[in-house]
C-alpha cells in the first residue's frame, strides 16, 4: 500500500528551500499541489476517524483554505527574513470550534525535521493563569502527565505572582507553554504506516491534552 507522502514531497520542499521565490514557486505550483498540498489534504481527511477516537472534539479539516492545514505562505510583516515561502508544511487538529482554548495536535513534515506535538503553546495569561492553579490543585494529577511535556517551552525566571516560590512543582509552575511530542523519522513520513505512527504519538500524549483541556474547561 501507497503512503501519503513520496520522494517528490521533499524534493519539492528541498527545492524551495534552495528557491524560495515567487516566480520560482509560480513556475513550480503544480509540483507543490500535486506532491505536497493534494497528499495532505487527504491525509487530514483520513485523520478525521481515529482522531475522533482519541476525543469527539478533535477537528481533522481538509479544506484547502481555512482548513487544518497551514498556508505555505510566510507572514514576513514583522520580519527580517522575506522569504516569501515556508520551507516546510504543517497542520493544527484543534479541539473544539476555531478559537477554541482548548488543546490541539500538530503535524510538522519537512525533511530531516518531522515531528509530531500536542497541547497549547503560549496561552492566554488567564488560561495560562488557569493552567499554573490546576497544577497546584491537583498535583497528583499533574505529576501522572509532567513526564510527557517537553524540556524546550519558555518559562519565567522567577515565580509568577501568587504562587509560592518554594512549592514543589515550581518549575513547571513557571512554564510558558505546555506542549508534548515526538520526531518522526523520513522514512515514517514517506511509508505507508503515518497514518498509525502519527495516532500513536498523539495517544502517547493523550494525558496531557486531557489535564489541559480541564485546565482550559473545555471537553476531550
Amino acid at each position: 500500500m501507497a503512503g501519503y507522502f513520496d520522494k517528490a514531497t521533499f524534493d519539492f520542499l528541498k527545492d524551495l528551500a534552495k528557491h524560495n521565490d515567487r516566480a520560482w514557486f509560480n513556475a513550480n505550483k503544480d509540483r507543490y499541489e500535486q506532491d505536497v498540498r493534494d497528499p495532505f489534504l487527504e491525509f487530514i481527511a483520513n485523520a478525521s476517524v481515529p482522531l475522533r477516537k482519541i476525543s469527539s472534539t478533535l477537528v481533522a479539516d481538509p479544506r484547502r483554505v481555512g482548513g487544518s492545514m497551514f498556508r505555505i505562505y510566510r507572514d514576513v510583516r514583522f520580519s527580517k527574513d522575506k522569504s516569501p515561502y515556508k520551507t516546510h508544511i504543517a497542520a493544527n487538529f484543534r479541539s473544539g470550534t476555531k478559537g477554541s482554548s482548548g488543546p490541539g495536535y500538530y503535524l510538522h513534515i519537512q525533511p530531516g525535521e518531522c515531528w509530531v506535538g500536542g497541547g497549547i503553546w503560549q496561552p492566554e495569561p488567564e488560561l495560562l493563569s488557569n493552567i499554573r492553579h490546576r497544577i497546584v490543585e491537583k498535583p497528583a494529577e499533574w505529576k501522572k502527565v509532567a513526564s510527557k511535556v517537553s524540556d524546550h517551552g519558555d518559562s519565567l525566571k522567577r515565580p509568577p505572582a501568587g504562587f509560592d516560590p518554594a512549592h514543589p512543582l515550581i518549575e513547571d509552575i513557571k512554564r510558558k507553554s505546555f506542549t508534548g511530542g515526538s520526531s518522526l523519522s523520513d522514512k515514517q513520513v514517506l511509508s505507508s504506516d503515518l497514518m498509525n505512527a502519527f495516532i500513536k504519538a498523539c495517544k502517547d500524549i493523550e494525558p496531557l491534552m486531557k489535564f489541559l483541556a480541564a485546565a482550559a474547561g473545555t471537553s476531550w
